[in-house]
């Protein structure tokens, strides 16, 4: 009986640390990834709709997840203002 190895990590993946074993679904996955980060470039167009797709949760019953979209969303707002008029 042989095993087979782990697959070879590419891109992105090979650099970020990640709990493979731990971590079964794609999103989990990113999520661990994503502890490891400092820092990321994003174009302009993928924050506006992250924050299109934050904004309804700004209306949900729970205090916790209002309190976290709006954070999340002044942060993604900030961002874009910063990035759109970046010498103010």
């Amino acid at each position: 009986m042989t095993s087979t190895p782990p697959p070879l990590l590419r891109g992105i993946n090979a650099l970020i640390p990640s709990a493979q074993a731990a971590a079964t679904t794609p999103g989990e996955r990113a999520a661990t990834q994503l502890l490891h980060l400092r820092t990321a470039a994003v174009p302009v167009p993928v924050l506006a709709a992250a924050l299109e797709l934050i904004a309804p949760q700004l209306d949900d019953p729970a205090p916790a997840t209002r309190n976290a979209a709006a954070d999340i969303h002044a942060r993604l707002a900030a961002d874009i203002e910063d990035a759109t008029h970046p010498q103010r």
